[in-house]
């Protein structure tokens, strides 16, 4: 296993970035020479939530051992509070930065399968939007969304009042992040809009997968948009268990993820 850090300068965030990358390397047989090559790794692009970095995963559940057990490549970067979207006004670009400019980046450092079945994006919390919005957004780069106790929370930020404060942020928070709130919904950062527009295109979506804890704050989000996928046809998978928004819940389906999308 080869754990690395890397960094370079992002073109969309106009600044250098940092990431990190798990990329399985292949045992050496008992004759001492080296195994034979294996075919492109599929690749798993995997976000973090609200307040964290590119180091939350290693650092909190066992992605490592997943890495190794599946021959998957996982990379880590870092979104900051951004929710994985574009601020034009600043010039960082993070929805692209996920879409589309990390991904080239890694397909030209590493061995890896530039198929879009073999593509995926995850995340937990404000990972779990980023990736659901993201991975429909750029449904040509992704063909599965693995998405833990998503802050699928536009409808409740949606038209909110200046004076606005939560336990999360305030209004100039969100109004930064999101853009006018009052055009929120139906925007393309709302997923429902998005799934929407992709179906009357007749774009193929990307297979979901969608877990979230029983005790979770978020379960009443996660179950209002596995509701509206239900009612349009779109097929995911979605799977609710005893737990809350914490690591013990996520460790526990970020593995049940990647192994439905061996399956």
């Amino acid at each position: 296993m080869a754990f690395l850090q890397i960094n370079y300068y992002s073109n969309t965030l106009k600044k250098l970035v940092s990431f990190n990358a798990l990329m399985p390397i292949d045992a050496v047989e008992v004759t001492g020479q080296a195994a034979e090559p294996k075919e492109q790794m599929k690749a798993l692009y995997l976000l973090h939530g609200y307040s964290g970095n590119y180091q939350d995963w290693v650092s909190g559940s066992n992605i490592q051992e997943l890495s190794l057990k599946h021959n998957l490549a996982v990379f880590m970067p870092s979104g900051e509070n951004s929710f994985y979207l574009d601020d034009e006004d600043k010039g960082e670009l993070f929805g692209e930065f996920i879409g589309r400019e990390l991904v080239e980046c890694t397909r030209k450092l590493f061995s890896l399968s530039h198929r879009r079945e073999d593509t995926f994006i995850g995340g937990l919390s404000m990972g779990g939007y980023g990736a659901i919005r993201n991975g429909l957004k750029y449904n040509d780069t992704f063909g599965g969304v693995i998405a833990l106790s998503s802050a699928l929370i536009i409808k409740e930020i949606s038209g909110i009042a200046e004076d606005h404060k939560d336990a999360i942020a305030d209004y100039k928070y969100y109004r930064r992040v999101f853009g006018n709130l009052s055009d929120l919904l139906g925007s393309d950062k709302d997923p429902e809009a998005i799934t929407m527009k992709l179906i009357k295109e007749g774009k193929e979506l990307p297979k979901i997968y969608m877990a979230c804890g029983t005790e979770d704050f978020l379960l009443d989000k996660n179950r209002d948009y596995h509701n509206f996928l239900l009612a349009n046809d779109v097929e995911h998978t979605y799977v609710e268990g005893p737990g809350d928004h914490n690591w013990s819940f996520w460790n526990e389906y970020i593995d049940k993820g990647i192994d439905w999308i061996y399956k």
